[in-house]
């Protein structure tokens, strides 16, 4: 363990007392953060960690970018929410709009999981229907109709959901229906048998770690249009990381609605609801009527200072070479990771792209949540203990790559890797 000041011991106490399971139910309870810059960040004893897990992936250009810091700063001198519109939250969607290639409008919500929650109700209205099909094993949000099958405790028979929170009312898992991702066959089965009930498809073009299959994507955007079912691509972790237009123009699949989030605000709570303008239409009860009409309200939708930091980040992102470069280090990384594995004789794949990726426990091809889950998960637990102690910080399934990740940072990741296998091989 890494040394802990009595200050920050006592915090964890005061946490474990206010709070329950002593967080704010992310990720481990016991780290508190102090600080963060560029690929790095401090806890409250000032331990220093190489960090991969950059906010749960928000911060693709680093912590404290001095330009989003400038931007911010200005932007709070000016006042920080208005509940009206604001000049940077236009400049924003209009942002949106020029480089997601299903953008034709945009709706802005805080968070990913209010943007997916949204896109389904959007499509829902628009198509008159309330099922949604989505896959097993992706993560959508913290809604009702969202919490389904992300990490079923027990498999069950498709399309059959499985609830992974308690409080989700049958009714909800009615209307859910759910397919393997990575199968275009098990897919089209079942479009044919219950298309014409679905409202929407709704997917992360790629599944946490998981890419598609040549041909998935391709496959789903030509059976959901064959059978007028709208696609919505959850873009909350892939939008402008994969590429500036996001996930779907790094494989050239147009869905007809994306979500849009994390990289989207800098690090400030704002998403989006992307999508063709006759289905966003739905937003707008002038065009639609009141019956049509889908309510969203939001005291912080579109705030100038998220809206601003936002602007800035993808003014960095937009600049020659940065996904060039971004990919080069992911690319360093996933190597080395694969190499060290290799040497410690540890069973193990890495799986994903360069921007976020991480190693599986287990044989033969990855490609599904299933594949995923009958990997040696005490294994990867206890690895990313054994790092967390050598100051490599993670996610719980995933390794996130920044622009701001250095030479240093891949070379001490490097070092890390190459002790706690050893540790862990031991």
């Amino acid at each position: 363990m890494l040394p802990r000041s009595r200050e920050d011991l006592a915090l964890v106490e005061t946490a474990r007392r206010v709070l329950p399971a002593g967080g704010f139910g992310n990720v481990s309870s016991d780290l508190i953060i102090r600080a963060g810059r560029a690929g790095r960040v401090w806890d409250g004893s000032g331990n220093e960690y190489i960090d991969y897990l950059l906010g749960a992936g928000p911060m693709l250009i680093g912590h404290a970018h001095p330009e989003v810091n400038e931007a911010v700063h200005e932007q709070v001198e000016n006042g920080t929410g208005f509940f009206m519109n604001n000049r940077h939250g236009i400049a924003l969607a209009a942002a949106i709009v020029e480089a997601v290639p299903c953008a034709e409008q945009v709706r802005f919500v805080s968070t990913g999981s209010e943007a997916n929650a949204f896109a389904i109700r959007l499509v829902r209205a628009f198509r008159k229907r309330d099922k949604i099909l989505r896959f097993e094993g992706g993560f959508h949000g913290m809604s009702d109709a969202t919490l389904m099958s992300f990490a079923p405790k027990r498999l069950s028979n498709f399309p059959q959901p499985v609830p992974d929170s308690a409080g989700i009312p049958q009714g909800v898992r009615d209307d859910i229906l759910v397919a393997p991702y990575n199968d275009i066959d098990t897919f089209a089965g079942m479009l044919r048998e219950h298309g014409d009930a679905l409202a929407g498809v709704l997917m992360e073009p790629v599944q946490r770690i998981l890419p598609p299959r040549p041909g998935f994507l391709e496959g789903v955007r030509e059976l959901t249009a064959r059978h007028d079912v709208p696609l919505v691509f959850d873009e909350i972790v892939t939008g402008f990381r994969l590429a500036f237009g996001g996930a779907q123009a790094y494989y050239g699949v147009v869905p007809d609605v994306c979500t849009l989030g994390k990289v989207l605000g800098g690090g400030y709570p704002l998403a989006a609801i992307a999508g063709r303008e006759d289905i966003m239409a739905h937003f707008d009860v002038g065009r639609v009527g009141p019956d049509e009409h889908l309510l969203q309200l939001g005291t912080l939708s579109g705030n100038p200072v998220a809206a601003r930091a936002g602007l800035a980040t993808l003014e960095v992102l937009r600049r020659p070479g940065t996904y060039e470069g971004l990919f080069a280090t992911g690319e360093r990384l996933m190597q080395g990771l694969a190499e060290r594995l290799a040497e410690h004789r540890v069973e193990a794949a890495v799986v994903g792209l360069p921007p976020w990726f991480d190693a599986v426990f287990a044989r033969g091809p990855i490609e599904d949540y299933r594949d995923v889950r009958r990997g040696d998960g005490a294994a990867h637990e206890r690895l990313n203990a054994l790092l967390l102690e050598r100051g490599v910080l993670k996610g719980k399934s995933r390794y996130a790559v920044s622009t701001a990740h250095t030479d240093r940072d891949v070379a001490d990741t490097l070092e890390g890797w190459s002790s706690a296998l050893a540790a862990l091989s031991s």
